[in-house]
């Protein structure tokens, strides 16, 4: 037992991919390509992938949604982990990032189950509720522009069902968070959404210390 959460670094984090990660060759073959690009550390974990389409495959989600796609591996995580059925929205502003998750989507036999829309994210959601998609999701992955997060999270609670799941990347901020001279834009919003999050009453909420700090709340009935 442990009063509080240990540290996976060196050899122990070698150990913990070798006896908990089950990364499909897909999946590896996509990661070490994007960390042979530029801003290849914006990718998540192999390890935050697994645990989401865990998480996908628990709950049965059959609608998605994800807001920054980068080179594809969150989106091929959750999609591989859906029934036969599921559907995700993509959303991403870059042509040339989502141009590689598109050939690795295409190679994995999962393009034509993935809608890769390009634009502005708010605009995005605010266009699949003009759809009539209130409520009618089951899984939305937030990993985009950090200023529009706390924009994100409330069109996410409006698009996702009750008892739906919201999974918010990057709310450790690699401790920056913790920096009181640190007023960085990016920060503040981190700061204020989190302890917004802690209070809000509509949703149920557990934030995980894996990867960069993974969010996920719950929208309460």
């Amino acid at each position: 037992m442990s009063a509080r959460t240990i540290s996976l670094e060196g050899p122990l984090y070698d150990y913990y991919h070798r006896v908990a990660l089950r990364e499909p060759e897909i999946l590896r073959r996509l990661r070490e390509t994007t960390m042979g690009m530029p801003h290849g550390g914006m990718q998540i974990s192999p390890e935050q992938g697994q645990l989401m389409g865990f998480l996908v495959r628990l709950t049965g989600a059959r609608r998605a949604i994800e807001l920054g796609t980068f080179t594809g591996y969150s989106a091929l995580s959750v999609v591989l982990n859906m029934p036969v059925d599921g559907r995700l929205v993509a959303c991403d502003t870059s042509k040339e990032w989502t141009d590689v998750a598109r050939r690795f989507w295409r190679e994995a036999g999962v393009e034509d189950r993935i809608d890769l829309r390009l634009g502005k994210g708010v605009e995005t959601l605010d266009g699949l509720i003009a759809e009539g998609g209130k409520g009618s999701y089951d899984f939305i992955f937030i990993d985009a522009d950090k200023k529009n997060y706390d924009a994100y999270y409330e069109r996410a609670l409006a698009l996702i069902r009750q008892g739906g799941l919201i999974g918010i990347d990057n709310t450790l901020w690699s401790g920056r968070l913790i920096d009181t001279d640190n007023h960085d834009p990016a920060t503040e919003v981190l700061r204020e959404l989190n302890l917004k999050i802690h209070g809000d009453e509509r949703v149920d909420l557990a934030m995980l210390p894996i990867g960069d700090g993974l969010t996920l709340v719950r929208k309460r009935g």
